[in-house]
């Protein structure tokens, strides 16, 4: 049902929608609405009502995983109008409190923010409404373009009859775009198989780091190095100029360590100086950009609902950079690495294109076998949440520290993710595994693995995943193809105290490698005795520090790579100045 042009759903009990100001209520209520000179015409989207008791930032920020999470409602609009109010009472959802009226009455920092979403008209048929990526890497609280109200403190009581305005008067600018330097160059280029599948112009970049001596050897070809993870707004970890010595130290409560960010900038200028020092092997790095209209990052993989990032990401992107800045341009010469969400694409890539990359580096991947889909075995377990037996119900455990100890449950993690977006849309990480795994739904959007209110799971979806995106299965599956590609390729490492579990997923995976025959599958399968998230293989330093060098990380095993298998006649020498 449509009134005053927003839309009332029968689920708006769980957040799924917006009512209309006057409706008869004895609690306290908040609306949000927008002044005419932010949008002449109505917006989509999602309003998120944000309350926090920490002054420190803007409560759009205080949004996290863990204790020190704040206050957050949500509500999708549809043609929502000047004028119009957004309601949030008590029959909208919210974390990590339910509902409004379960808020302690007392005063708290107050902030309203509309996360704005575009029509697609996709070429399967669909239309969608998402939020654009707008070069932020696809996060509501610093997008560009979206609408927010400036944080007041104000009493937030569930006695009180007397309503509470919030105006979203403030936009969020545009992103200054990165400089190149002589080193580092960010490439641009508009997709023709994306801009195809979603309707309207669609890019991919990279962001390149081209060896010393590039300019001076203008007849060097060089290897491609892939990097894959969260999307960059440069190329991190690479610092032309020296620390700051003025740099306010900040504290890492993960890693317990004051100035840590000084840290980052040391170790990130002393890889520009091996970089560019003598007898460094000079080869090109590429850190792809492919944020989206779900996630900061696609997973680089053909997807249903993502469209075909992986041949886009393979078929013009790479030739494009590869061409640009002289590289080889064949398998032999092409390796991919990262870690977490860039290990699971660097051992997909190497799957899914076996004989485009002569090597792959996963460190601290995602799922790589969903029967350890983190703590869930999506096969045969009924309830994602919940371990559950004819009497007994135990909560699954979402994140822990390196103790053990947790900090989430995986109810509050998809909880939270519900309330920031509906239809896979929070861009959060559960719901990006499942817009890029899961097939479309009827509606458009990605089918749900497992409902995200009560866990329940999905049997034909998950049989869906299995046979599309679980990398143990396809290559257990496909050995007889797969294994003369792969054999020497694979790489994997993880701590045996990841923080999310995904080291029960790489134990699936070596015992199925372990076993492999004609040909034995002859790479590496490394653990981080209690190591946490993050990784790399590296067991001379602590995990603070030795995340801060994946990029030097696998050079040495990339060369060895390279000398064995390189076929006659290959470029091995106007490289190796």
């Amino acid at each position: 049902m449509k009134t005053s042009a927003i839309r009332r759903s029968a689920g708006a009990i769980f957040g799924l929608a917006v009512i209309l100001a006057g409706t008869a209520s004895a609690e306290q209520r908040i609306t949000v609405s927008f002044p005419g000179e932010r949008s002449a015409t109505p917006l989509d989207g999602r309003v998120l009502l944000l309350i926090s008791t920490d002054d420190s930032a803007e409560p759009r920020f205080q949004i996290t995983e863990g204790r020190d999470c704040q206050q957050v409602f949500g509500v999708d609009v549809d043609g929502f109008a000047r004028g119009a109010d957004a309601v949030f009472d008590g029959t909208i959802m919210g974390y990590p409190v339910r509902r409004l009226e379960d808020i302690r009455p007392d005063e708290y920092w107050v902030q309203g923010l509309l996360n704005r979403y575009d029509t697609f008209h996709r070429s399967d048929g669909h239309v969608v409404k998402l939020p654009m990526d707008r070069g932020e890497g696809q996060q509501w609280h610093s997008k560009p373009g979206n609408l927010y109200s400036k944080p007041r403190r104000l009493r937030i009581d569930r006695g009180s009859n007397e309503p509470i305005q919030i105006v979203l008067d403030q936009e969020i600018p545009p992103i200054e775009p990165p400089k190149d330097t002589k080193y580092v160059k960010h490439v641009t280029i508009q997709s023709e198989l994306l801009s195809k599948f979603w309707g309207r112009p669609m890019k991919l970049g990279a962001c390149v780091l081209l060896p010393a001596g590039f300019d001076e050897h203008p007849d060097a070809h060089y290897p491609l190095i892939v990097n894959h993870g969260h999307f960059p707004y440069t190329f991190d970890g690479f610092r032309e100029e020296p620390p700051d010595p003025d740099l306010p130290p900040d504290y890492s409560a993960r890693f317990k360590m004051h100035g840590y960010n000084r840290v980052v900038q040391e170790h990130a200028h002393a890889f520009y100086e091996q970089w560019t020092g003598p007898d460094y092997p000079r080869m090109i790095v590429m850190m792809v950009q492919h944020a989206n209209p779900y996630y900061d990052d696609s997973y680089a993989v053909n997807s249903q609902n993502l469209g075909p990032y992986g041949d886009a990401i393979m078929h013009e992107l790479v030739p494009h950079v590869e061409k640009q800045f002289r590289a080889i341009g064949q398998g032999w010469a092409r390796f991919t690495y990262g870690g977490s969400t860039g290990g699971w694409e660097a051992l997909a890539a190497q799957v899914f294109h076996p004989d485009d990359f002569n090597g792959c580096f996963a460190a601290c991947p995602d799922p790589i076998d969903f029967r350890a889909y983190t703590a869930v075995n999506i096969y045969e377990d009924k309830n994602a949440y919940y371990d559950e037996g004819p009497f007994k119900r135990t909560p699954r455990p979402g994140k822990r520290n390196g103790l053990g100890h947790l900090s989430e449950t995986l109810e509050e993690l998809n909880h939270m993710e519900l309330v920031l977006g509906t239809h896979s849309r929070s861009g959060g990480q559960w719901d990006i595994w499942e817009a890029v795994f899961s097939p479309v739904g009827a509606d458009g959007y990605p089918r749900r693995i497992w409902d995200k209110l009560t866990g329940r799971i999905d049997p034909e979806t998950a049989g869906y995943w299995r046979d599309h995106y679980d990398l143990r299965y396809i290559m257990e599956r496909d050995w007889s193809a797969l294994g003369p590609k792969l054999e020497g390729k694979i790489h994997v490492y993880c701590g045996t105290m990841d923080n999310f579990y995904l080291n029960n997923a790489v134990y699936l995976m070596q015992d199925f490698l372990d076993k492999t025959k004609d040909p034995h599958y002859g790479g590496i399968v490394d653990y981080g005795e209690r190591a946490e998230h993050c990784w790399n293989g590296d067991h001379e330093r602590p995990n603070a520090t030795s995340r801060l060098r994946y990029h030097q990380m696998y050079v040495d095993k990339i060369l060895d790579r390279i000398r064995k298998t390189a076929p006659p006649g290959a470029d091995l020498e106007s490289w190796r100045y």
